[in-house]
């Protein structure tokens, strides 16, 4: 893959990880600061279900920010966009939709498949 290619992945990558750190540090401080007292066993039952829902999503992100970590990884050591299957390189449009995949679009459709019949 072309350098500039590989600097623009880069950009993109170290975008996101950025925006998830940020939006995590948010959640900590905000679910820290919070320390409303709800006599009203509802709004307590729903304060604690909107904590629930927003720690299932932060943790779907920390999740992400481990893939794009690993994606920052594949790019210092060269493997960036190279499928991890065949060893093919990955096309420009699948990166493009999911910077942090290691499989090209056959060997992704082969493993669901594969998934689908075991």
């Amino acid at each position: 893959m072309e350098k500039e290619k590989v600097e623009e992945f880069r950009k993109i990558l170290q975008g996101q990880l950025d925006e998830l750190l940020r939006e995590a540090g948010r959640t900590v401080s905000e679910m820290t600061d919070e320390k409303t007292n709800f006599p009203d066993p509802t709004d307590r039952a729903s304060l604690e279900s909107d904590r629930n829902f927003e720690l299932r999503i932060r943790d779907r992100e920390r999740k992400l920010i481990v893939k794009i970590r690993e994606a920052l990884d594949r790019i210092d050591s060269g493997e960036f966009g190279i499928c991890e299957s065949c060893e093919e390189e990955i096309s420009d449009a699948r990166l493009r939709a999911r910077p942090v995949t290691t499989l090209c679009i056959e060997c992704k459709t082969e493993q669901e498949r594969q998934e689908k019949i075991g």
